[in-house]
């Protein structure tokens, strides 16, 4: 019999651009957090929107199947037909996807929904079938929720109570905000309004205090020593950092587990400037704190061994990033750009270069779509 073995290649062979996952600062930022949730006694839920791949999920629950937060239903039927069996679908459900969340939740232990309105509530009651849902709160990011000082969110909150098709399993809140903090000292006050928020609408009825308050957002969980006035957490940025983290204190830049791997394809010395193959298809075009750094480049670029080069990425195009500051780069150097945003860069890929100590050790493939 024959047995065919996959050659990976080395690093500096890699098509370009490439992502690159470097696994030992992964592993350490899942320990940690897992750690922390552990040694605070909540719920660990972690989100994996970040790299939307089994082998990541794993990694934060230390090798096994626990609870996990996804942002779209084509992750939840991927995890779920990996044997992910308690998915949180954190995005407030739209009632025309009732029908595909309902049939993925009969094949699985549960998945929570998220609603923030009357209407939705309406729409899962007409579906006549029970639905595990929480309700989705705003700590102040206004990007969706309900606000907690208004009655009629306690009203809603009631409502689902007794409506006889929800499982009410608790209140969500995502402090978003926390990504326009200017340092650590912002994000823990932050932090500290999250879990208060829920804390305080939980207060407003008795019939309330059974209810799971979950809170997520990589800044607030990274930079707290404990969780407190909690029972779950969800951060999911943490696994791979990025440079906007760095500037904002929730992590070192030695943290930061991910880089696309670039090729120079320009080079001009008499304008100090050059042109790498990592577009804004390859990096987004997240500007990252530019409430820091009005001037801020779209990327941190480096060598090969991720030592920063005395260059910055100042625009991009598709298919082209533009370096500036630099006096001659040869055309066919290799460069590595910590981006700005790990999500939204992980997200133009279809396949990760997991690397070990430079080495090129295992690549894993994303789920696509919505």
């Amino acid at each position: 019999m024959w047995i065919i073995l996959r050659t990976l290649p080395i690093l500096t062979e890699l098509s370009t651009p490439a992502f690159l996952v470097d696994i030992v600062r992964m592993r350490d930022n899942c320990v940690r957090m897992r750690e922390k949730a552990r040694a605070s006694g909540v719920i660990f839920r972690p989100h994996v929107k970040t790299h939307k791949t089994v082998d990541g999920a794993r990694m934060q629950h230390g090798g096994g199947f626990g609870p996990i937060t996804v942002s779209t239903l084509a992750e939840a039927e991927m995890f779920a037909a990996a044997g992910f069996r308690d998915i949180t679908y954190a995005v407030p459900i739209a009632p025309e996807k009732l029908w595909r969340a309902a049939e993925l939740a009969s094949r699985i232990d549960r998945l929570n929904l998220l609603i923030d309105s009357e209407l939705a509530l309406r729409a899962m009651e007409e579906r006549g079938r029970p639905f595990d849902v929480f309700l989705k709160i705003d700590c102040g990011y206004h990007r969706a929720g309900v606000s907690p000082d208004n009655p009629d969110s306690a009203a809603l909150a009631r409502a689902m109570l007794r409506s006889p098709v929800i499982r009410f399993q608790g209140l969500l809140t995502h402090a978003g905000h926390s990504y326009h903090a200017r340092n650590a000292s912002d994000v823990q006050r932050i932090a500290a309004e999250e879990s208060a928020c829920l804390t305080r609408f939980r207060a407003l009825d008795e019939e309330f205090s059974p209810l799971i308050r979950s809170v997520g957002s990589t800044p607030t969980a990274s930079v707290v020593e404990s969780f407190t006035e909690v029972d779950e957490v969800r951060p999911g940025n943490y696994v791979f950092y990025d440079a906007f983290q760095a500037a904002i204190g929730s992590c070192r830049i030695d943290d930061v587990a991910v880089s696309v791997l670039a090729t120079v394809v320009g080079s001009y010395p008499e304008r100090r400037a050059a042109i790498v193959d990592a577009g804004a298809l390859a990096l987004s075009k997240d500007l990252g704190a530019d409430h820091l750094d009005p001037d801020v480049a779209y990327g941190i670029v480096c060598d090969v061994d991720l030592n920063p080069l005395p260059v910055r990425l100042t625009s991009l195009s598709q298919e082209h990033g533009k370096l500036e500051g630099i006096a001659h780069l040869p055309v066919g150097t290799k460069v590595r750009i910590i981006p700005n945003h790990s999500c939204l860069t992980a997200a133009m890929f279809d396949v990760y270069h997991v690397i070990e100590r430079g080495n090129v050790v295992d690549e894993w493939k994303p789920v696509r779509g919505w």
